[in-house]
């Protein structure tokens, strides 16, 4: 009887999940859903029309997406009037051991914190969960005496090391290794495995979302920061495209409002983040949804 009381009410739900106000519902979210996309991408649409246009048509209609007429002054002015092949080079080199390096140290301490039974570890954790409160601006001045100190100013040492620990990476591999059974790592120990290797061998395998999550995450804080780079390196040849970009707009080339060439290498440097999330996206989602369910 009970499932003879189901069906009409059920049937009754599919009429009113295909029913004419349902279908005018669906369709005003996805035209609220569009407008608010078509708002953010029109930023990007004016980046990419201002930097091929010309400097009179891009001072002359700033906020116009089409270019009249259309010319690659700008992008070649870039490579070859500025330093942004150096300031490529060097945000590339940066954000790739960065990147590794917290992934790598990111998982060890996130699985630290999930398994291993110390004296500390929730003192430690809430340490982790206290970091993530603190705002970057404040540790400016205490990174730049403590890189004075250690005699990593003005090196690519002194953009890399300071990077390498991230408490939010920390925080989403535990969130993520707790969702883990237990029964695996025990299986692995049973068979003569030890920590670590359990660790590499076992665990670290199956948490990929949460490392793509961490990757994507770690790729594009590291790419682009710049107030690391404005405390940590001086040198010209040591900027990275964040803090080139800066001197960019800051009027280094000369007078004038020179739109196309800020925004061509702006641009530039959005291309490689963009590309990365476009291709990881359902492993960034995934991850991000274990570590919501797990909190």
């Amino acid at each position: 009887m009970a499932v003879l009381t189901d069906r009409p009410a059920a049937a009754v739900a599919r009429r009113a999940d295909h029913g004419p106000r349902a279908q005018v519902n669906r369709v005003l979210g996805y035209a609220i859903l569009i407008f608010f996309g078509l708002v953010f991408l029109y930023p990007f649409v004016i980046q990419l029309g201002n930097s091929l246009k010309t400097e009179p048509d891009a001072a002359a209609n700033p906020l116009s997406p089409i270019p009249d007429p259309v010319t690659l002054a700008g992008f070649e002015r870039i490579f070859a009037g500025t330093n942004f092949p150096l300031w490529l080079g060097n945000s590339l080199l940066v954000t790739v051991l960065v990147t590794l390096g917290r992934v790598f140290f990111a998982s060890l301490a996130g699985y630290a914190l999930a398994r291993l039974r110390f004296r500390g570890r929730a003192g430690l954790f809430a340490a982790v969960i206290a970091m993530m409160a603190v705002p970057p601006v404040v540790l400016l001045i205490p990174k730049f005496l403590v890189l004075k100190q250690l005699g990593l100013y003005d090196s690519y040492a002194g953009l890399v090391v300071p990077l390498l620990a991230d408490a939010a990476g920390v925080f989403i591999m535990k969130q993520f290794f707790e969702s883990i059974p237990v029964s695996v790592e025990e299986a692995a120990r049973i068979d003569g495995a030890g920590v670590f290797r359990t660790f590499w061998s076992v665990v670290l395998p199956m948490a990929k979302p949460a490392l793509i999550t961490l990757t994507i995450l770690s790729f594009q804080g590291s790419w682009n920061e710049f107030p690391h780079s404005l405390v940590s390196v001086q040198d010209p040849h040591l900027f990275t495209l964040p803090r080139g970009l800066a001197d960019l707009v800051s009027g280094s080339l000369g007078k004038g409002t020179q739109y196309p060439l800020k925004l061509g290498a702006a641009l530039l440097a959005t291309i490689p983040v963009a590309v990365l999330f476009a291709i990881f996206q359902r492993y960034f989602v995934r991850g991000a949804n274990e570590g919501a369910d797990k909190t």
